[in-house]
């Protein structure tokens, strides 16, 4: 009998063995004259049981995690290809309890299929979602899409609906929709985990983009810092194209769609669309003055969409199963799903996705057991290096873009790092301002010469050399980069800063050692 095993194959797993328990579950099936069919999936996403092994039998998954490749012979021994009990065994997978509390959309194929097989897509529900978009007119799907209440998952919030209109309406011209896949948040790795686990989902969400404001190339820009998303990206495309779901007639449509990936040079700025246009064009990553918007003169000069990888990857459910199915998820404004990305001091990082609406508090403690260091929860920062840090007594705020504003934070990419009452916040309000001189494109000032003066402030605060008078001249700075920057680099660091400042004053008045 045909087994099939499932280890994932995805950068998290193969940084912890993932491989090398692929290749002794090999070696030990053929030794023991068994016949096992190992299937590279995508990690779930719970890190701290990586490398998990499922084994699919008659009653379902059963997982064992976290294996070695020396716990391999042992599983053999114990008979876990039938499921059966062993030190490492889990159970059902998905009866985890962390797993099983989650609701996803997005991520509902991830680690379930393997995902360069457009067959086992397929027979897991996907380019359903395509398969609806070809039936409706263009205003149809942006009217789908509108309706849903999806707002980019990449940091801004703008409604996706809004932007692929403003795509549509410009008149029949060339057309290109481009996936900003440059995931440069500290902290974060949802766009990741989906390119490496269902590429497939976003190579979908993006042929329903093009054939909804009439784009008939698209590009993912992806950071190089992703080998293993580029190679499985590429053998998805070609998988897709193969199958007749890309190409100049998408399904005998008549409709033409085609998709590459573009490798990006290791600039943070290059999160930022217009940069990231500007990049895909050949030219400096630099940011664009606006407007006009890149809807209207994007790509070559060209109407453009620029969605970020979990935007683009949540239209085909919202096409598969309707707006209202989306739009019943989350609360207020914020409406869907979002994969939140726990990292930092926490004991169980990874990916959790659930709709919008739930608390700091519940994720850190109900989904990561609290801090790796067992010591109290001092700050969060939600949103990459340039987000807010939230103290210990705003964690009942509920995660969604309103309830995150109202405290002076945001959601970002939805990464969310954990530090405990050990952390320096002077020297994490320094790093922010270290962080955007290292990265900024250089166009405009504030940016470019405040971020500078700014580490050099706040050296001067931490060795006290004229401490209250330059700790001034940070907020004055502060300001200036607020309101001065070209883009959000320079006109997000602020907000470490200041939240820095406003919360854990004590730490920027330290008596030096």
């Amino acid at each position: 009998m045909n087994i099939k095993v499932y280890v994932p194959r995805d950068a998290t797993a193969l940084s912890l063995g993932a491989g090398r328990v692929a290749a002794a579950i090999e070696r030990e099936a053929q030794r023991r004259g068994l016949q096992v069919q190992l299937i590279r999936n995508g990690s779930r996403g719970l890190f701290w049981l990586e490398p998990l092994v499922e084994v699919a039998t008659a009653a379902g998954r059963h997982a064992y995690g976290p294996v070695s490749a020396q716990d391999v012979a042992s599983l053999f021994d114990a008979g876990f290809l039938e499921g059966r009990p062993h030190p490492l065994h889990l159970g059902l997978t998905e009866e985890i309890k962390e797993l099983k509390s989650q609701q996803r959309l997005t991520f509902a194929r991830v680690g379930i299929v393997d995902p360069v097989s457009v067959d086992d897509y397929l027979a897991n529900g996907g380019y359903a979602g395509l398969s609806r978009a070809l039936s409706m007119s263009p205003a149809e799907i942006v009217d789908a899409v509108t309706q849903s209440g999806l707002r980019g998952r990449g940091g801004a919030a703008f409604p996706t609906g809004i932007k692929w209109k403003t795509v549509l309406d410009q008149p029949p011209q060339q057309k290109y929709v481009t996936c900003n896949a440059d995931e440069g948040d500290s902290g974060t790795f949802a766009d990741r985990l989906l390119m490496e686990g269902d590429p497939l989902m976003l190579i979908e969400g993006m042929t329903i983009a093009g054939i909804a404001v009439g784009a008939t190339q698209g590009y993912i820009y992806l950071r190089a810092e992703y080998p293993h998303a580029h190679r499985t990206l590429n053998e998805a495309i070609a998988a897709a194209r193969a199958a007749g779901y890309l190409g100049p007639n998408v399904l005998g449509s008549g409709k033409q769609f085609e998709l590459e990936v573009r490798l990006g040079a290791g600039a943070y700025i290059c999160g930022e669309e217009t940069s990231m246009l500007e990049s895909l064009e050949g030219k400096r990553g630099e940011v664009r003055v606006r407007p006009p918007l890149p809807a209207i003169k994007g790509l070559f000069g060209q109407p453009t969409i620029v969605n970020n990888v979990i935007s683009l990857a949540s239209v085909p459910v919202i096409l598969a199963k309707g707006a209202d199915f989306y739009k019943n998820f989350g609360t207020g404004r914020s409406r869907g799903t979002i994969p939140l990305q726990l990292a930092g001091n926490i004991k169980r990082g990874g990916l959790i996705e659930r709709a919008f609406g739930l608390t700091l508090r519940e994720l850190i403690y109900d989904y990561g057991a609290g801090t790796a260091s067992g010591r109290p929860v001092r700050a969060v920062q939600v949103g990459g290096p340039l987000g807010a840090y939230i103290p210990e007594s705003q964690l009942d705020t509920a995660i969604d873009y309103e309830a995150l504003s109202a405290i002076g934070a945001l959601l970002g990419h939805g990464g969310v790092v954990v530090f405990d009452d050990t952390v320096d916040m002077a020297g994490m309000a320094r790093y922010a301002l270290e962080f955007c001189a290292k990265e900024s494109c250089g166009k405009c000032t504030p940016c470019r010469i405040g971020s500078t003066r700014g580490v050099e402030l706040m050296d001067r605060v931490i060795a006290n050399i004229d401490r209250e008078r330059n700790l001034q001249l940070v907020e004055e700075l502060c300001d200036t980069l607020l309101h001065g920057s070209l883009c959000g680099l320079g006109g997000m660091t602020p907000f470490p800063v200041q939240s820095a400042l406003k919360y854990f004053p004590e730490d920027f008045r330290k008596t030096v050692q």
